[in-house]
């Protein structure tokens, strides 16, 4: 048995997992500003279990060449080595994943990507990220980046919306539903939700249907990159914008005209591991390291 957490920046959840079993355990708020009472949050978890290891995934990069991790929602964990910390704290071997690797991973396995060599994971929530899996098998790259389509400068937006990363023309910028509001805002004027103007292109008001044609027209073409470099053969969706399904149609007929592969099988699709698919791809990632 091995102990899973889902650690974002307001909850952390746990589980426990052995082979073809996942036993949720609850969750509690996230000690942001105080490492000892993040670790003891974690300690109170693992307390009673019989365990071998425990797996995290986490909204944050661990460099593998130094295991520090770079987690700006968690500031009492940011810069630390936490694997090393942890496993001090708790006895126990400990692997540190980022969040979008273990979502790609519980889909490649257990969700959509099932029976797929190359599989990418998108994420369209408040941000954009992404993980890859090919052959079953997570790809990790150096400085502990891959998959993260959401950075670098590839976007002409008519706006200059700078990215949180520091660059500018990140998708990440726009793609989310944080940028989606941005497009809309600059457009229109005003502020209004992602929620609302996605229910307003529902119902076929015309200016969230401008919002929505920007939207796709400075993603989908990045996307249609992704699927060419890699030659993903699905790309399951999770995040708050993956909960509308028109959205994602309409994605995916972009990305499917303009990429080299003619195909009509949807390659855009909504991610099936819900709702926890940190804590189920952890634990397939937990269970094969800790054997």
């Amino acid at each position: 048995m091995i102990l899973c957490f889902d650690i974002g920046g307001s909850r952390i959840k746990a589980a426990v997992a052995e082979a073809g079993r996942l036993d949720p355990l609850g969750d509690c708020p996230t000690p942001g500003q105080d490492f000892d009472a993040f670790l003891a949050a974690l300690a109170g978890f693992a307390a009673g279990h019989a365990l071998r290891g425990v797996a995290i995934s986490i909204a944050g990069v661990v460099a593998p060449e130094t295991g520090r991790i770079t987690v700006a929602n968690i500031p009492c964990a940011d810069g630390r080595a936490l694997a090393e910390e942890i496993s001090a704290a708790l006895r126990l071997p400990v692997l540190v994943l980022n969040d979008a690797d273990c979502f790609a991973l519980a889909e490649a396995r257990q969700g959509a990507g099932r029976g797929h060599r190359s599989v990418f994971g998108v994420i369209l929530g408040t941000g954009v990220g992404g993980g890859l899996v090919i052959d079953g098998r997570l790809v990790q790259g150096a400085g502990g980046y891959a998959g993260e389509w959401g950075h670098g400068p590839v976007v002409a937006a008519p706006w200059d919306l700078p990215c949180g990363c520091g660059l500018r023309g990140c998708v990440d910028a726009v793609g989310g539903a944080r940028g989606l509001e941005k497009l809309h805002a600059g457009l229109h004027g005003g502020a209004q939700p992602a929620t609302a103007i996605l229910a307003d292109w529902g119902r076929g008001a015309a200016p969230a249907g401008q919002t929505v044609a920007l939207w796709l027209n400075l993603i989908a073409p990045p996307l249609a990159l992704v699927v060419n470099v890699l030659g993903a053969s699905v790309l399951p969706v999770g995040g708050g914008l993956s909960n509308v399904p028109a959205l994602l149609s309409a994605l995916d007929r972009r990305v499917r005209a303009a990429i080299l592969r003619p195909t009509d099988i949807p390659l855009i699709v909504p991610a099936l591991c819900r709702p926890e698919p940190g804590l189920i791809g952890a634990a397939e990632a937990g269970l094969e390291a800790f054997g």
